[in-house]
């Protein structure tokens, strides 16, 4: 699973994910991609999903970049504890999606394929997204 390896802070503060991302919407590397249409916290269980997913759909032909990296950590309290006492422990990492961001690429395979492996993708996400190509 894909974790940050050192950050300054373990513990991050709960943000609300209202805004339209307008940085990175847009395709760099490859020629298709998969673009979120919604606010979400994908994990890093689900990204490393869709990418195998991905990956094997194209039979390891062509190219794929992933796009997300979860950098944000989520505590998580112990069950059946009492009120107080601090913080729970970091658990699990997310990455902070919001809408129009790119999350995967594809490059180097025919149309049909890249659509075929990226819908098979699209069922690891739980948000909505969108199929597009660069122009």
């Amino acid at each position: 699973m894909l974790s940050a390896p050192k950050t300054r802070f373990r513990k991050q503060h709960r943000v609300r994910m209202t805004e339209i991302f307008y940085r990175g919407n847009h395709i760099c590397f490859g020629k298709y991609a998969l673009q979120a249409l919604e606010p979400a916290w994908i994990t890093s269980r689900q990204i490393e999903a869709g990418r195998r997913a991905m990956s094997r759909n194209a039979r390891r032909c062509g190219k794929v970049w992933v796009r997300i990296f979860p950098d944000k950590s989520i505590t998580v309290k112990p069950t059946e504890t009492r009120m107080g006492s601090g913080k729970g422990s970091p658990e699990y990492w997310v990455a902070v999606i919001k809408p129009s961001r790119i999350l995967y690429e594809m490059g180097e395979i025919t149309e049909n394929i890249a659509r075929k492996s990226i819908s098979i993708a699209t069922s690891k996400m739980p948000i909505q997204t969108k199929f597009i190509i660069s122009q």
